[in-house]
């Protein structure tokens, strides 16, 4: 059997793959910009909460994505079989590029901007939010768009625990020894992060303009 002939026979069940991916995929990403961004606005006037909030995301990021799923499963609450673990995972490897430029972004604007903030009376809070968030939003949906795109890749890795999406073809094919299926897997799986890199990027331009 073809590529082109398998994508035609088994047509629903990749659409519905590609459904439980994108669902994974947005989940994770709007909880880890939930906790990231705040995250990263109170790291900036709190040097150990910095310390520690990007020492935890980058110990994240250092185990592998099969051995962090399966450290979860056997939690209580977060853990075992299924979207919910592969949700929590995935927030944790998405934590650190959004918490990173978010923090990078808030604190690399220049010191004769935030001056002039102060000197027109500004609190610190009027700072943050009426002159540091709209000058670092650039940096920050940079970090979104980099924490897209890897957490569209590691969810491939959510199949090994019942969570579906696309990695389903791809531990299918491996187990069949079928090129075929894995590509099944694989070619959509890569088709939607170029998608998510090339329009969050549009928007990231978009937003550098304005």
């Amino acid at each position: 059997m073809t590529l082109w002939s398998f994508f035609a026979t088994h047509r629903q069940e990749i659409l519905a793959a590609i459904e439980q991916h994108l669902m994974l995929v947005g989940i994770s990403i709007f909880i880890a910009i939930l906790i990231a961004v705040p995250l990263g606005i109170l790291a900036v006037t709190r040097p150990r909460l910095r310390a520690l909030s990007l020492a935890l995301a980058n110990i994240f990021q250092t185990i592998p994505s099969l051995a962090l799923f399966g450290f979860l499963i056997p939690l209580p609450f977060l853990g075992g079989i299924g979207a919910r673990t592969a949700i929590v995972a995935l927030v944790l490897y998405a934590l650190l590029p959004i918490l990173r430029n978010t923090y990078v972004g808030l604190t690399s604007i220049e010191p004769a901007i935030l001056e002039a903030a102060e000197a027109m009376g500004m609190s610190g809070s009027q700072v943050m939010f009426r002159v540091r968030l709209p000058l670092a939003k650039g940096f920050i949906l940079a970090g979104i768009r980099t924490a897209t795109v890897i957490t569209i890749g590691i969810a491939t890795i959510a199949a090994a625990i019942g969570a579906g999406g696309l990695g389903t073809f791809i531990f299918r094919g491996v187990a069949m020894v079928s090129n075929v299926v894995i590509l099944a897997g694989a070619i959509p799986a890569a088709i939607l992060a170029l998608l998510a890199d090339y329009a969050l990027g549009f928007l990231e331009r978009l937003w550098k303009v304005n």
